[in-house]
Parts: C-alpha cells; structure tokens; sequence
C-alpha cells in the first residue's frame, strides 16, 4: 500500500528516477524493518539489509537498469552479510 502510494506520488510529478528509486528502497527498507520488530535483529541480518539497500542504490547509479541495481543489491548483500558475521563472532 505505501509502495503503491510512493509510486503513484512520484508518477504524478516530475521527479527523476533516481529520487524514485530512492524513495522506494526506503520504503521498502523500512517495511522490512517494521515487520521483524518481534526479535532483535542480529548483526548479520542488519549488515544483509543494509547492503542490499545500499548496495542497489550504487549498481543503479553506476550502472543503471535492472540489472545494475539488483546485481548492486546482490553485491551488497553478501558483504554486509559478512562483515555483520564476523560482528557476530566477536560478541
């Protein structure tokens, strides 16, 4: 429902695409977040979310299409991945 309100908000006026883009992978960011609120969230799984988001952002920048953005947030994805493992490990 955000989502569908985001795009149609950005649709109706002149905004780039990059700003769009934007827009939706924080919505999206923060609907991921708001439903695991039930537990706390380890290092790994915020270091996953996190890449991903930020790692979509830059492959769509660098990038651009489809396939930059969702090999950004594949990309960045397994790193945060990895470093919040290794977080993990030190506790």
């Amino acid at each position: 429902m955000i989502l569908s309100f985001l795009r149609l908000a950005c649709n109706s006026t002149k905004v780039n695409t990059m700003t769009t883009k934007i827009l939706m992978a924080a919505a999206a960011a923060s609907l991921i977040a708001l439903a695991g609120c039930g537990t706390p969230l380890t290092n790994q799984q915020i270091g996953t979310g996190t890449g991903a988001v930020l790692g979509g952002v830059a492959g769509s920048a660098l990038g651009g299409g489809t396939l930059g953005t969702v090999g950004g947030a594949a990309a960045g994805a397994v790193i945060g991945n990895e470093i919040g493992k290794k977080q993990d490990q030190k506790r």
